[in-house]
């Protein structure tokens, strides 16, 4: 139980973060990546030794599929990770009051697209610094996983919103940052990201079991 209540903690800070810091400001504001990608950041060494510090559905896939997380543990993870998803944005909603927030107008294939590259990047970056073995023990790994998310959003942010991530997805939707029709194109786009991060990772490291 302790390992998914952090992943609940570590979700829900970071999606009442993204909610806290868009809502009601420039969205192209260059301190919005900074402030998530650093959430992050804070919540993956706060919690990463007790659950692994995934926060994210798509990176649990990862975790699953490349053997280091066990199968009995997925879907409490995924539930854990919306749930605390959930919680932020009603959080947020009732903290920013009467504020509006118009949703992201994107086109579908190009956001498609966007979301699988963000989400490969994060997944493949945290198979390679907090599941390998070459890496192990290695104190560094909070800081690269931040700073991919912080990257992908300044580069790809402004075609889907730059989620990367079916919870973030989902607390996104909730707060009005983008339409309940595409959250598909994020939940699509995040696990195809995850899965191939995962095969990929297990390619060029076929004697990391």
């Amino acid at each position: 139980m302790k390992k998914y209540l952090v992943e609940f903690i570590g979700t829900f800070f970071l999606v009442l973060t993204v909610g806290m810091t868009v809502i009601g400001h420039d969205p192209n504001n260059f301190l919005l990546p900074l402030a998530i990608g650093s959430a992050l950041m804070i919540m993956v060494y706060a919690g990463g030794h007790v659950s692994g510090g995934h926060y994210n559905p798509a990176v649990t896939l990862a975790v699953w599929l490349r053997g280091r997380c066990a199968t009995a543990d997925v879907l409490p993870y995924w539930i854990s990770q919306i749930l605390g998803a959930l919680a932020a944005a009603f959080l947020t909603l009732f903290l920013k009051g009467a504020t509006t927030a118009t949703p992201q107008e994107i086109d579908v294939v190009p956001a498609l697209v966007a979301e699988f590259v963000g989400t490969f990047a994060l997944a493949y970056v945290v198979l390679n610094v907090a599941t390998a073995k070459a890496t192990a023990g290695n104190s560094n790994y909070g800081l690269a996983i931040g700073f991919t998310v912080m990257v992908m959003a300044f580069a790809l942010g402004g075609i889907s919103g730059g989620a990367f991530n079916p919870a973030v997805a989902t607390g996104i939707t909730v707060v009005h940052l983008e339409k309940a029709a595409n959250i598909w194109i994020y939940f699509a786009g995040n696990f195809a990201g995850g899965a191939v991060a995962a095969l990929t990772f297990k390619f060029v490291n076929p004697d990391d079991k």
